[in-house]
């Protein structure tokens, strides 16, 4: 299976907090997106795997994914191991993406700078002919994405990049309330955590807004760069 981007979260709803918008637009554009959560964020103060489950199903429902997978990694203790790069060399190879999206590069949670680095890491070894896998009984080919991005998190990273939302921002915002268990509901009995108040959900339109105006558009969302982007033109530079 051919798609133009593959997104990956060391945790459901790591994708829709980062980058649903931009999901969300690309699909509007014809483009073909995957998304592949790392653990099952059984670590999570509330809710639990089965509720993250259905939730993260319910979400690539809202923004229209082709696929979603979990890798069922440990939640909370992401390693860099060849165990964990190979899981990710199989998704890499079985989807062959252009572009791939991945956790910031600092972030408050660790898992979500060590898992930006492990799939880094696994980008380059899936293009090296010598590390074998295969999929369903198959050998698969060799692939290496053009492009790594790193999504922007808690903390407020200086994006190299920003894509404008504008017209997608209210769908980022119902794939990430897909996630009931996780944040801002006050009616919730179970325990309060950073993300489950009413200023983390307001959070996801003035960071948003705060990055349009830096830019001039409405909305946006920022990236990071493993490399130096070439323009062919200036086609598609908001200026």
């Amino acid at each position: 299976m051919k798609i133009d981007i593959l997104a990956f979260g060391a945790h459901p709803d790591d994708v829709e907090l980062g980058c649903g918008g931009t999901i969300a637009k690309l699909i509007s554009e014809g483009k073909t997106c995957v998304i592949v959560d790392l653990t099952k964020g059984e670590m999570g103060t509330r809710g639990t795997d089965e509720t993250r489950r259905i939730e993260a199903g319910n979400s690539a429902k809202v923004l229209g994914v082709s696929a979603r997978e979990n890798l069922g990694m440990k939640d909370g203790f992401l390693v860099n191991s060849e165990e964990y790069q190979l899981m990710i060399v199989k998704m890499i190879r079985k989807y062959r993406p252009e572009i791939v999206l991945a956790n910031a590069i600092d972030d408050r949670h660790p898992d979500h700078a060590k898992g930006a680095k492990l799939v880094s890491d696994a980008c380059f070894l899936s293009g090296l002919r010598k590390i074998e896998t295969s999929e369903d009984g198959e050998n698969q080919e060799v692939w290496r994405p053009k492009h790594i991005f790193n999504y922007i998190q808690w903390k407020n990273i200086k994006p190299e990049f920003v894509i404008d939302i504008s017209e997608h921002l209210d769908k980022k915002i119902e794939a990430c309330m897909a996630f009931k268990t996780q944040f801002y509901d006050p009616t919730s009995k179970e325990p309060e955590t950073p993300i489950t108040s009413k200023d983390f959900y307001e959070s996801l339109t003035y960071r948003a807004q705060d990055l349009g105006r830096l830019s001039g558009v409405a909305y946006a969302e920022g990236f990071t760069t493993e490399k130096l982007i070439a323009l062919k033109n200036f086609e598609g530079i908001i200026l």
